[in-house]
């Protein structure tokens, strides 16, 4: 069974068929996705292969990723989860994105410190790391915020529009 995870302000949960319209409304803005390592989606279809492609990673136990869900609203403003998961050497990799209409509000920063105690308590996870374009100034100060440290730069790492792009790897050790 999908894990639901509820915060003060928000709820985490599976990504159904029915959220395509709002992933396509934030994952076609070229704003949220400048630093997310794909290109703009350009029709609804390719939000709707998304959410097969993460329903797929949780089966196959790769990949879990919620959706950000505001209580007040129950409006999908974002994604978060894990990908490259692999139980046996208990690490992942976390990446997230935000509507921009609800940048600055501390939503990403809630649905964050939520994942990653569940990952360290319920997936008995040692390591939780993270990429980040360098340009990515925000992302980065929401990391280093949560105990992320940065280990240093990965060269050429990410392609984005056809564009080599070098990263800060970041990583979270279990206390």
């Amino acid at each position: 069974m999908f894990p639901v995870l509820n915060t003060q302000r928000l709820r985490l949960r599976e990504i159904h068929e029915g959220d395509a319209e709002a992933l396509f409304r934030f994952l076609s803005n070229d704003e949220v996705t400048r630093f997310y390592g794909q290109d703009s989606l350009l029709n609804v279809q390719e939000a709707k292969d998304i959410v097969a492609a993460f329903a797929k990673g949780y089966l196959e136990n790769r990949c879990i990723r919620w959706g950000i869900e505001r209580n007040d609203t129950n409006e999908l403003i974002g994604t978060i989860g894990f990908h490259a998961y692999s139980p046996q050497y208990r690490r992942t990799e976390i990446g997230y994105e935000i509507d921009p209409a609800h940048w600055r509000m501390g939503f990403a920063s809630e649905a964050l410190k939520e994942i990653i105690a569940y990952g360290f308590n319920n997936l008995a996870l040692t390591r939780i790391g993270a990429v980040v374009f360098l340009e990515n100034q925000p992302s980065c100060e929401l990391l280093v915020k949560h105990g992320f440290i940065q280990e240093g730069i990965l060269r050429s790492y990410i392609y984005q529009y056809g564009i080599p792009h070098d990263t800060y790897v970041f990583s979270l050790l279990k206390s």
